[in-house]
């Protein structure tokens, strides 16, 4: 299972490289990534969840999908003690970047892909679930984590993100057994199949920008991405496992939680007037380092399950 893991994940990097050359080459501007950016969160995200709901109603799946949001949050809960346990408490910039690397993964851009390629729709399913409680976290705690005042935590924000647009509009399309259009369903699904190229020369493009090694000197950066990367993804595998988490459900979850450290750190870093140079750091190395951490828990995973 690794070498097929390893594959999937490769693949990804190939087309991440692809990001990096054309960057480099003066084909990508900072203009046109942030376009691309936009494009992949606000278009191709809800493409992607809402393809993933659309199948006939199933009372079994609707419980597992409302265990999937209780998971999640529990989940999120978990990473946010840790995190305040061990980096700094004291709110510098750099801890609070470290905190939101360590806590929130890439769980649109990255994960989605690869549960995608791995499980197939029903892991999308599964994953759009975690997808939707990460971005209520997000722009709650993870607002005020990097800014340090309630007063950026909007409602309208928080309702009208992408990925909880998403899932709505599939939730309504599965519960109600709404049946679409072939002309429609046909559309959506090209639009989705964005979702794997689109982010990941995104991603190319701010390696491209970076120097992600920097972020080596200093012994809390290493930290947090060990952890993103591997200790709490575990962790979290595990505990869902004593807890009878089992099949495409656990890969799917474990697929979320492992994925590297999300975009968001350095979109918000720079909203928020927080160590942008860091964040680009941390990011780009725990999505380089993912090469090898995430076939290892992806397939962890499913020896689980």
């Amino acid at each position: 299972m690794f070498p097929t893991v390893f594959s999937q994940v490769l693949i990804l990097f190939i087309l991440i490289s692809l990001g990096y050359i054309l960057t480099k080459f003066n084909m990508i501007t900072k203009e046109g990534a942030t376009q691309m950016t936009d494009i992949a969160l606000i278009v191709v995200t809800p493409c992607v969840i809402i393809k993933s709901f659309v199948r006939p109603f199933d009372k079994s799946e609707l419980k597992d999908l409302l265990l999937c949001f209780l998971i999640t949050a529990i989940i999120h809960i978990g990473f946010i003690a840790v995190s305040a346990a061990v980096f700094n408490p004291k709110y510098s910039k750099q801890a609070r970047v470290r905190r939101f690397a360590a806590i929130f993964s890439n769980s649109g851009f990255v994960a989605i892909p690869l549960q995608q390629a791995i499980i197939g729709d029903n892991g999308v399913f599964y994953g759009s679930a975690y997808l939707a409680v990460f971005n209520v976290i997000m722009w709650t705690y993870g607002v005020y984590l990097m800014s340090g005042d309630r007063k950026y935590i909007k409602g309208k924000s928080l309702v009208l993100n992408p990925g909880l647009i998403g899932v709505t509009l599939g939730l309504i399309i599965f519960l109600f057994s709404i049946p679409l259009p072939k002309i429609i369903y046909d559309s959506v699904s090209y639009v989705a199949a964005l979702n794997t190229p689109l982010p990941m020369i995104i991603l190319g493009y701010y390696l491209a920008k970076s120097n992600p090694f920097r972020v080596l000197k200093s012994i809390p950066n290493i930290v947090s991405i060990l952890f993103r990367n591997l200790l709490l993804p575990l962790a979290a595998m595990i505990i869902m496992y004593l807890c009878g988490i089992r099949g495409t459900m656990l890969t799917a979850l474990s697929i979320s939680v492992c994925a590297p450290a999300a975009s968001a750190c350095t979109m918000f870093s720079a909203k928020f007037d927080a160590d942008t140079p860091l964040s680009v750091g941390l990011v780009s190395l725990s999505t380089a380092l993912s090469l090898v951490s995430v076939p290892i828990v992806i397939t962890l995973s499913m020896l689980l399950a």
